[in-house]
């Protein structure tokens, strides 16, 4: 180390006294750099070494692997131990570069993720690989390519999540034998040529209108079957207060039928009670009376009238009155009778149908 420092002190003024051999002293001088900052980040063996936590550092004794030295206090023995690795054992993420890949349809994209690892094995992961974080850059790289290259671009936006454990898997895989172990991968930005753009943009827009088209057609139809669902409830209800129009109507006549019925039946009840009643000879009189008036109009309204053959005489015309009248006078149960079977018929056109009325002459 020593000697490094001197050198590396000595080495402009090396190049000063030789000029000759300007190039040999550069080349020198470099190489002596590059080893003083290679060891650099490495401690120094002080006997008492005190090693942080999440770190292990690899011990070689006389060039030959000894030990790990683990978080703590720790003895090394000068000149013959020197400490010649230190690995973090924390989660380390890696920026993986953007790279062009091509999908199972032809289509090429640029993608690039992070990679999040760990030392697992110490030992493995010094004597492995030279360097593990560029050794796994480029595993995850050829991975993603490898797994990018099995599914179309449709899918690689739908199982973005699938496709991430599909590459922890394969890495892991691989750098078994390197003591690290892949946790996640996360594929950050996928960037697709311009004219792969625009056709999904035009994808994206003739879909959208699609859905604008079905869900007016939906609305429209939505609104078609709600206007036929109201005119069929309105005449539902329009014939259904019809219906009960009706019903009411026949009640009401059925009601008034009945109530005519009874009133007309009290009516005769009460006619035939007052025949009863001693009133048969003012009933004579009136009924002789409306037969002569019935004749009188008669003749006055038309040049041909009809006569009965005894006109002449009066007292047949009583009699035949009278006749009419003992008609009349016969119980009410007989009249009701004789009315049902003349479908409902006045008495007073009943009579005068059985009555024999005598053949007129014409004048």
């Amino acid at each position: 180390m020593m000697l490094r420092r001197a050198i590396l002190s000595a080495g402009p003024s090396i190049l000063r006294q030789t000029p000759g051999n300007a190039r040999v002293n550069a080349a020198l001088m470099h190489k002596v750099q590059t080893r003083a900052y290679a060891s650099e980040g490495l401690p120094m063996n002080t006997v008492l070494l005190f090693v942080p936590q999440q770190e292990a550092w690899i011990v070689e004794r006389m060039g030959k692997f000894f030990r790990v030295l683990e978080p703590g206090l720790n003895i090394l023995i000068p000149i013959v131990d020197r400490v010649k690795y230190v690995q973090s054992l924390k989660e380390l993420a890696i920026d993986i570069p953007q790279q062009s890949a091509i999908t199972s349809d032809n289509v090429t994209l640029n993608i690039d993720g992070v990679l999040y690892l760990k030392v697992q094995d110490p030992y493995k992961a010094s004597y492995g690989v030279e360097d593990p974080e560029f050794a796994v850059t480029q595993l995850a790289q050829t991975t993603m390519r490898s797994e990018l290259g099995k599914i179309a671009l449709d899918s690689v936006f739908k199982e973005r999540e699938s496709l991430n454990i599909a590459i922890v898997e394969a890495i892991n895989k691989a750098s078994n034998a390197w003591g690290i172990v892949c946790l996640r991968y996360e594929i950050r930005d996928i960037k697709l040529p311009t004219r792969v753009m625009e056709a999904m943009q035009m994808q994206v827009e003739a879909e959208r209108k699609k859905r604008a088209a079905i869900l007016e057609s939906e609305g429209v139809r939505e609104a078609d079957i709600n206007v036929a669902e109201g005119k069929k409830r309105a005449r539902v209800l329009a014939s259904e207060a019809e219906k009960i129009e009706l019903i009411n109507l026949a009640v009401g006549e059925a009601e008034a039928i009945q109530k005519k019925a009874v009133a007309k039946a009290e009516a005769l009840n009460v006619v035939a009670r007052s025949l009863d009643q001693r009133g048969s000879s003012a009933a004579s009189l009136s009924v002789a009376e409306q037969y002569v008036a019935a004749f009188s109009k008669l003749a006055k309204e038309s040049n041909t009238i009809m006569l009965p053959s005894n006109s002449g005489d009066m007292s047949s015309m009583v009699a035949q009155a009278m006749g009419i009248y003992q008609r009349l006078n016969r119980p009410v149960t007989q009249i009701a009778q004789t009315q049902n079977e003349h479908d409902g018929k006045d008495p007073g056109e009943y009579f005068s149908d059985q009555e024999d009325i005598p053949t007129g002459k014409e004048k």
